[in-house]
């Protein structure tokens, strides 16, 4: 029988108001139920931001040297159990082990950043006009702050928004997605045992909709989410109307520049792991491979080649290369995407199906798919797929391939493969993307890194690295004269 699993709010496990569950099933293999999790409603909600805005005026009141202490602690248990974690985070989301467990010690990386990056300035002196007077500025948390986050990187987001957001003072309600709970639930569980005061931190489970509109009420002052770009502009919208900050990250369409120059091999590889690594499920996902002049052959030959080795499996298995998709769902979805490319005039080079077999019977795996004779009118030149499919796009020069990668309405990340400088220098100065890469994959990013996008991919902010600063706080300018004689 599957265990069931609690909320954690207020520093303690409690089933939802109405009892209700639903359950977290393996990509992999839907007969392995993982677990059963609370499906919370608008009262689990409000009970959480309770906790939270009790916790926050004796959390905020801590010094920064003092929270970060629990950072640090939390980074050292997490390390301790990452096998364990990095196990589960495969078992239900469905990327393999070593991706899993890669994941997991960037947690821990983040943890360690944020609990040391509260020993640097906050504030600055600022020159005032009056010899007499001292002008300087702090930045002051918001408060309780409301965090959304998606399946695809379940233990990895969901600490890049809440390491910052409690170091800088904040107290904190995570919403993990009903696709892979349990991997947030091992992060209250390595924060509970680091000992962190009852509230800072609460996690509470659902499925749907039930309670967003809760997560985006007063008492709270800033939400963070990442996913689909339908549900952040319906999130920003009600946090505009409440008078909530708000920060949106929301998908890609990154495309490769391959110009003929290039190291094709490297290229290739690249791209290859950009577009095919984690089932393609990431925002900075390899999404179009634009190829310039005459390698548009050659370059998709080779492609085609090393893609056809490529093992398609469960994450469990050490020679898996992609695994599963998350969900029936995205697996119909990323087929009609592929089925719309073909009756729009594009060719299925390789895959374009689910796989048959028994391995591959009970779960959700799509064959990891190139699709040439795409035009920039087409969908899948235009539309986030998000998982195993590759569009491949022939450009005439340079000029007309960077068009071709602006030509979306994202603009999250984009790389270039030359060795020619001054092409480099001017793809840097004209690509519409956040994160832009010169001989690198798409995807991934540093923790000490800014990370978002440009256009329909963010709401223009940045998150990770010092850049997290600017969202979780708020400044505040001092005056300070002499008092007179």
């Amino acid at each position: 029988m599957a265990t069931t699993y609690s909320n954690y709010v207020s520093g303690r496990w409690t089933a939802s108001a109405d009892g209700k569950t639903f359950e977290d099933v393996n990509p992999a293999d839907v007969r392995d139920v993982v677990g059963q999790f609370p499906a919370s409603g608008a009262a689990d909600a409000d009970a959480a931001l309770a906790a939270a805005e009790n916790a926050f005026p004796a959390w905020r009141a801590l010094s920064g040297p003092e929270r970060g202490r629990y950072l640090l602690k939390a980074a050292d248990i997490l390390e301790r159990r990452a096998d364990e974690v990095a196990a589960d985070l495969t078992r239900e989301e469905g990327k393999t082990l070593v991706e899993a467990k890669g994941e997991t010690m960037r947690a821990v990386l983040i943890f360690r950043y944020y609990g040391m990056d509260v020993y640097h300035r906050t504030g600055e002196v600022i020159p005032s006009a009056s010899a007499g007077t001292l002008m300087f500025t702090r930045r002051v948390p918001l408060g309780v702050v409301a965090l959304v986050t998606p399946w695809n990187f379940p233990i990895a987001i969901p600490v890049w928004k809440l390491a910052p957001a409690i170091a800088y003072g904040n107290t904190v309600v995570l919403k993990p997605s009903s696709l892979a709970p349990l991997t947030a639930h091992h992060v209250a569980e390595v924060l509970h045992e680091a000992g962190l005061p009852a509230g800072v931190v609460n996690v509470i489970h659902g499925a749907g909709a039930r309670f967003s509109d809760a997560l985006v009420s007063p008492p709270v002052k800033a939400v963070s989410f990442t996913g689909s770009s339908e549900v952040g502009r319906r999130l920003a919208v009600r946090a505009a109307e409440q008078g909530i900050k708000y920060q949106l990250e929301m998908g890609g369409k990154n495309p490769v520049i391959v110009l003929p120059d290039a190291n094709l091999e490297q290229a290739v590889e690249l791209t290859i792991s950009g577009a095919f690594r984690s089932a393609g499920e990431k925002c900075t996902a390899t999404s179009r491979a634009i190829l310039v002049g005459p390698i548009l052959s050659e370059f998709t030959e080779r492609l085609v080649a090393r893609v056809k080795s490529l093992t398609l499996g469960p994450g469990t298995d050490p020679e898996t290369y992609l695994g599963p998709v998350i969900s029936k769902s995205a697996q119909e979805e990323i087929l009609a995407h592929i089925a719309l490319a073909k009756r729009e005039g594009g060719s299925v080079l390789l895959g374009g199906k689910a796989p048959k077999g028994e391995v591959f019977a009970h779960g959700f795996y799509i064959e990891p798919t190139v699709v040439g004779n795409v035009t920039p009118e087409m969908s899948l030149a235009r539309e986030e797929v998000f998982g195993p499919v590759l569009a491949v796009i022939g450009a005439e020069t340079f000029e007309q391939a960077l068009d071709l990668a602006n030509g979306v309405r994202y603009g999250l990340s984009a790389s270039l493969f030359t060795r020619d400088l001054n092409r480099v220098l001017e793809y840097a100065d004209r690509i519409e993307a956040g994160l832009v890469r010169v001989n690198g994959e798409t995807a991934g990013v540093e923790p000490q890194a800014p990370f978002g996008g440009f256009k329909g991919s963010s709401s223009y902010s940045r998150e990770q690295g010092r850049a997290a600063i600017e969202f979780f706080t708020q400044i505040k300018t001092i005056y300070f004269d002499r008092a007179r004689e």
